[in-house]
């Protein structure tokens, strides 16, 4: 059984954190976390956050059947990085022009999986 943790409308784009998520995608969970603690990128403590938590999830569940489940038993199965909402503004150029800003969301989604499962 798969667990799972989400950061829906995360103020960065999506194409920035998918390259970090290709990294983490078949991992074991500590592992992944190492990687990302040392990755100098903003979405990599984004990505982080979602992996630890989508752990603790899996620590603290019920369905989990009084077993605990350790993060270097967990492994990665799932790691998704989706296009969010758009913000459209507008940016005052010269001679009265207006420029669009695109401020992009992305949603992230991670599962893990405990090993002996797979």
């Amino acid at each position: 059984m798969a667990f799972q943790a989400t950061h829906r409308y995360a103020r960065i784009s999506a194409r920035k954190v998918r390259r970090l998520a290709d990294l983490i995608r078949g991992r074991l969970a500590d592992e992944a976390i190492e990687v990302l603690r040392y990755q100098p990128h903003r979405g990599a403590r984004l990505l982080e956050k979602v992996l630890r938590s989508a752990v603790g999830n899996a620590q603290d569940s019920e369905q989990n059947r009084g077993r605990t489940a350790n993060a270097d038993r967990l492994i990665v199965v799932e790691a998704r990085v989706d296009g969010g909402p758009i913000m459209k503004r507008f940016r005052p150029r010269a001679r009265g022009m207006a420029f669009p800003v695109l401020r992009r969301t992305a949603h992230i989604h991670i599962a893990v999986e405990d090993i002996d499962s797979l």
